[in-house]
């Protein structure tokens, strides 16, 4: 293993922690298919145990996902543990992923359990998961500010017990990048059976040092494992970005050394889809994957980058994927045309029902919009999958006037359990009119905490999508809508919030 790095991509499990960005089965299933085409090494599905949405999930991912080990993460109990195994029975390559605090804080405060009580449970739980699969991989959470000696004699025992891989969360994001690399390297040296586990590591981002800290703990450390997600995707400051651990080992494989089995080609379509399924838009400055990652503003830099691109730019824009924005269909396009360039963008509709519906909303794009890019698609595809879920709210049609010096009036078309209803509304702007006009029927009383709009590609006439997101009684959720007109994809983003706010779908606090 000393010169391959292994990329476990946890998007979907601890990506979706973040305020907001749950997803349905299906979107996790198209996420998992872009990942598997990424070529990543293990993708940690959901958490089997959390619901039996997350076990649908798992289960489904298991089932389609042929090239990646699938993970469930569980904790260290035989329930949790025994449904990760049931979720995971149809991969060709499963894994459990079992954890437990080891930290004095967390183990006085939030499991109430004494040392010797949880080193029990981690080598009762790793001994039980290691009955049902081969691959057994063990956090101890909190492990950054874990115990020395401790945690060394957890691991020493996990290990005994058949745990496969090693991870070291720093679950807070405290570590800084020298001492942690030291961290990893330490626990290396004391256990004497550390050789017989995959060492691995998992940052958050809280101090801005995730991915630094992730490579230290593989080139001062050891580590063989990096855990990560798109986008750096994940609950507070987020975790350690994908794109950003594989170019940084790719651009400097003089520096690091290590081989990987990304095929970075397709990193940027998998940034936009976790994007567009989300609602969390990539800020233009994002290394790797944002807007401005390859643009140059300066004169000096412009001149440097016209006569010898490496000048200024140490990656290709199209290794990592920006080539493939490209007009892909148009109003002339046919059934066929549209149904292929889905299949490459890893979308799998389960019924010509369902492909039917997704081309014909294509068609009514095409007419109003000259240039259909991949970001369309998914756009459309994403709205798609929402309206065939069970929904509450179903957006109809809208009207509004402003103009200088008049107060913006909206009128707006919905259904409420399949019945139409209309709604009407002054605003501050004809966004605000309209969304009040939906509210004056549903009396949500929601708390709107976030409005984002995003131009999908580069143009006057691109879509537009609008990403809302509400609370409301402690839950808090992301509604996304896009069309050429902004009004009505304000309209809809708000629609799709208002029915996850109704979905009685509840998910558990897991391993940071």
């Amino acid at each position: 293993m000393a010169d391959k790095l292994i990329i476990f991509d946890t998007t979907l499990r601890d990506g979706e922690q973040s305020p907001g960005a749950s997803m349905t089965r299906d979107e996790k299933l198209r996420i998992a298919r872009q990942l598997e085409r990424l070529r990543v090494d293990v993708i940690e599905a959901g958490f089997a145990a959390s619901s039996n949405g997350d076990f649908e999930a798992v289960q489904a991912i298991a089932n389609a996902i042929k090239d990646s080990t699938i993970c469930s993460l569980s904790r260290a109990n035989d329930r949790d543990i025994s449904r990760a195994a049931e979720a995971l029975k149809g991969a060709n390559s499963g894994r459990i992923h079992t954890f437990i605090a080891t930290s004095p804080l967390h183990m006085e405060k939030k499991l109430r359990m004494t040392p010797d009580q949880v080193l029990e449970q981690a080598k009762q739980s790793v001994r039980f998961a290691r009955n049902l699969v081969a691959d057994v991989e063990f956090s101890p959470e909190d492990g950054y500010r874990s115990d020395m000696d401790f945690l060394c004699k957890v691991l020493e025992a996990v290990i005994a017990e058949g745990a496969t891989t090693i991870n070291v969360p720093d679950t807070v994001g405290y570590a800084v990048p020298e001492l942690y690399g030291q961290f990893i390297k330490t626990l290396r040296e004391r256990i004497p059976n550390s050789d017989k586990a995959v060492w691995s590591v998992h940052c958050h981002n809280d101090l801005g040092m995730a991915v630094a800290n992730s490579l230290a703990g593989v080139k001062l450390g050891g580590a063989r494992q990096v855990e990560c997600t798109i986008n750096g995707l994940g609950e507070r400051a987020g975790n350690c970005s994908l794109e950003e651990i594989v170019m940084a080992v790719k651009t400097r494989k003089d520096y690091f050394g290590l081989e990987m089995n990304i095929d970075p080609i397709h990193i940027v379509a998998a940034s936009r889809m976790v994007s567009q399924t989300t609602g969390f838009v990539v800020q233009p400055n994002k290394a790797v994957v944002g807007a401005n990652a390859f643009a140059h503003a300066s004169g000096i830099h412009q001149d440097g980058v016209l006569k010898a691109r490496d000048t200024y730019e140490i990656m290709r824009a199209e290794d990592v994927g920006w080539s493939a924005n490209k007009i892909v269909l148009g109003k002339l396009s046919g059934r066929n045309a549209f149904k292929q360039r889905m299949q490459e963008l890893g979308v799998v509709l389960e019924s010509e029902t369902e492909l039917n519906a997704a081309f014909t909303r294509f068609k009514e794009l095409a007419d109003r919009k000259s240039e259909i890019f991949d970001e369309d698609i998914l756009a459309l595809v994403s709205e798609e999958s929402v309206t065939q879920d069970k929904e509450q709210y179903a957006f109809v049609s809208l009207s509004q006037h402003s103009e200088t010096g008049e107060r913006p009036q909206a009128a707006v078309v919905f259904t409420v359990a399949g019945k139409e209803v209309h709604g009407k509304s002054d605003g501050n702007g004809p966004v605000d009119a309209s969304l009040k006009a939906i509210e004056s029927i549903v009396e949500s009383g929601a708390e709107m905490v976030l409005y984002s709009v995003n131009a999908i590609s580069g143009s006057t006439e691109s879509q537009g999508e609008v990403t809302v997101r509400l609370q409301n009684s402690g839950r808090v959720v992301n509604g996304v809508g896009s069309d050429p007109d902004i009004i009505v994809a304000s309209a809809k983003a708000y629609l799709s919030a208002l029915n996850k706010l109704q979905s009685k779908a509840e998910r558990l606090a897991a391993q940071g």
